[in-house]
């Protein structure tokens, strides 16, 4: 039990989905210069501040059109380093080529130390239009108190992670990512949402949970996403092959079978900008 507990502290786990509705949108970029500059936020949909000024938070497009997000975590903690130095593998390049041959758009959370890591990697997939970058923070640790074991960011401490975040995949290469947000873990309160205001981002959950974090059965991952999704979904995958290793078959399984569905896949920001409505 020790040992898992371990194991799920590296990524961001999946065993509950917490949300919050944000309200209709309104068009505005973020207030610091760490955060994307205002002038590229102005063509990001983003959604307006939610009561009392706290951050956003979309979880799925209220919609009836079948269209569906893929969205990706690329999960990595400060310390890591050294084993990635070793060999580990936090990236996953065969699962981005794939969505490439399959033509699938999708949006990829990275942290801060991921970009820091693979910077050449973080640099071609911003540059892809097929993709869109978003922030993950910079060491994945919680913005909550009790998130899966995970490490407890301070409150004074969120802002800057964010922001720490942000410079780190600029510096990598993107040269525009895109004003949203995922917390590690899925967890934040009306504190982490309160802190992080003042960067005018839009946290991004999910209401598909795929599983795939340490799975090893491609085909239970598929089955899970493929009963799950509904028009307007979010679904929550990672880009991580040392702790996600089955997602990119899985994406090749679940892929052709929701386009015969009759699927879509978009970007969260179309997800966002679309008519109709979030929730």
């Amino acid at each position: 039990m020790i040992a898992l507990v371990r194991r799920i502290a590296s990524v961001c786990v999946l065993g509950a989905v917490f949300a919050a509705c944000g309200a209709p949108k309104a068009p505005h970029g973020p207030a610091q210069p760490s955060a994307p500059s205002s002038t590229a936020a102005s063509r990001m949909p983003t959604l307006a501040p939610g009561p009392a000024g706290l951050t956003p938070v979309f979880k799925n497009g209220r919609t009836q059109e079948k269209t569906v997000a893929l969205t990706f975590d690329a999960d990595m903690t400060a310390d890591q380093g050294p084993r990635a130095a070793d060999g580990e593998h936090f990236d996953n390049p065969e699962l981005i080529d794939t969505l490439r041959e399959l033509k699938v758009p999708a949006t990829l959370f990275m942290t801060g130390r991921w970009a820091d890591q693979y910077p050449e990697e973080a640099r071609d997939i911003g540059r892809d239009p097929l993709f869109e970058v978003a922030n993950h923070s910079y060491s994945h640790y919680s913005f909550t108190d009790s998130c899966y074991g995970l490490p407890v960011l301070p409150e004074s401490k969120m802002r800057a992670d964010v922001e720490h975040a942000f410079t780190a995949i600029r510096k990598a290469g993107v040269a525009h990512p895109m004003p949203y947000f995922r917390f590690p873990g899925g967890c934040y309160d009306n504190r982490a949402l309160r802190a992080l205001s003042p960067l005018g981002i839009t946290a991004i959950q999910w209401d598909v949970v795929s599983g795939d974090a340490f799975a090893t059965d491609a085909a239970a991952v598929a089955r899970q996403v493929l009963r799950g999704v509904r028009p307007g979904s979010v679904v929550i995958m990672h880009c991580t092959q040392s702790a996600a290793p089955v997602t990119e078959p899985a994406v090749r399984t679940l892929v052709p079978e929701l386009r015969k569905q009759g699927y879509r896949f978009v970007k969260v920001s179309e997800l966002i900008g679309a008519p109709g409505g979030r929730r």
